[in-house]
């Protein structure tokens, strides 16, 4: 089934109608506001394994498709310059800094000695930092973020603040935009190596730190090999985080946490049917904060699931192979598989209907983003 004509425009905010260009020009830049469809912006494999970092409308038409030397993770685009980050896969030493019109390499960003990226990263709205989630090789697991400074169309690094945690994975802005959530791990490892070293003695958290490093709060989940890995914020300053538990496949954890502004961080209520169906693995996070909707990917059992974010009902459980990334778009949510077609989720009515995207099947990394 093809997506149809109202559907598909809804698939971007911009989408309804071609929109006159304004342009004005910052630091050699140039910045466009059009009436383009959202540009989704992934890392993916070919079919020969090869990398590459690529830049997509949804209606399937191909911006870039730019390869690089190995897998990247999450992908962070600049808040109004036409650029991005796509950040290695832990423990990756190196990161790409894309220009978005036409996919042109600008820089790999190469992390210090004794430091490797951890996946994830941000951009402040100002434009002019960026904050990307390090191990600490010297003292293995102990995280940090560095602060890089934007120039023109290059960053450097500037300096580090302490994630007051173990093995930081994903960090996100709070909705005042000085304010990061981060999820640390709790795993320590060595460097070049994905090998867990402390699973019995596991410390994860969920962080709040202003952006100077100063620490707000510091909360765990009861279960102490369940690690904190993936977030969604609201507009609301409402914080999910999706689970990877790390012990044994038979016991019975939740997955999901919440953190509602003024509460404490806890489980998110999800039945057990749908928590056994994740096989102890959650990747991808997205939240709507019109429609109020939680969107979660579970690769290892196949699954998408939708949920109201404030009820906790359970809107969708759909079967998608090898599910991957997942964004919100004006109308629902779009996901990408490893093995499969990617899909738009229409969640306007009653019931969430879904339909195929016409993008390349197959071979998504963990994440996308809409920019």
């Amino acid at each position: 089934m093809q997506i149809n004509r109202r559907a598909f425009l809804g698939l971007g905010a911009a989408a309804l109608a071609a929109t006159a260009l304004t342009a004005n020009t910052m630091g050699g830049w140039t910045l466009i506001n059009s009436g383009a469809q959202p540009l989704l912006l992934s890392a993916r494999n070919d079919s020969a394994g090869k990398h590459f970092v690529v830049g997509y409308r949804l209606d399937g038409s191909q911006v870039f498709a730019t390869p690089v030397s190995e897998r990247c993770h999450d992908v962070v685009a600049h808040p109004f310059l036409p650029m991005a980050l796509f950040v290695g896969r832990r423990p990756s030493t190196q990161s790409y800094l894309i220009d978005t019109r036409d996919g042109r390499l600008l820089q790999i960003l190469h992390s210090p000695q004794q430091r490797h990226f951890y996946g994830h990263a941000v951009f402040h709205k100002d434009g002019e930092w960026l904050y990307a989630s390090e191990n600490d090789t010297s003292d293995p697991g102990r995280g940090v973020l560095g602060v890089y400074r934007v120039q023109g169309q290059h960053v450097q690094r500037s300096h580090e603040l302490s994630t007051h945690g173990i093995g930081p994975h994903q960090l996100l802005w709070l909705p005042d935009g000085e304010t990061l959530a981060v999820a640390n791990g709790g795993i320590r490892t060595e460097a070049d190596s994905r090998i867990e070293m402390n699973l019995d003695a596991m410390q994860s958290s969920l962080v709040l730190l202003r952006r100077d490093g100063r620490l707000i709060s510091k909360e765990q989940l009861a279960e102490q090999m369940n690690s904190v890995r993936h977030m969604a914020v609201a507009s609301d300053g409402t914080v999910v985080t999706g689970q990877q538990y790390m012990g044994n496949a038979r016991d019975n954890v939740p997955l999901l946490a919440i953190k509602r502004p003024g509460q404490p961080f806890q489980h998110f209520p999800v039945a057990d049917a749908q928590r056994q169906l994740m096989n102890q693995y959650t990747a991808s996070v997205a939240i709507h904060s019109e429609l109020r909707l939680l969107a979660l990917t579970a690769p290892r059992g196949s699954r998408v699931f939708i949920w109201d974010l404030d009820s906790a009902e359970l809107r969708l459980e759909a079967p998608l192979a090898d599910c991957a990334g997942v964004g919100a778009v004006t109308d629902g949510f779009v996901v990408s598989s490893g093995v499969g077609r990617c899909r738009f989720y229409d969640c306007r009515g009653s019931e969430i209907s879904s339909s195929p995207l016409q993008l390349p099947a197959g071979l998504w990394d963990n994440h996308l983003r809409l920019a």
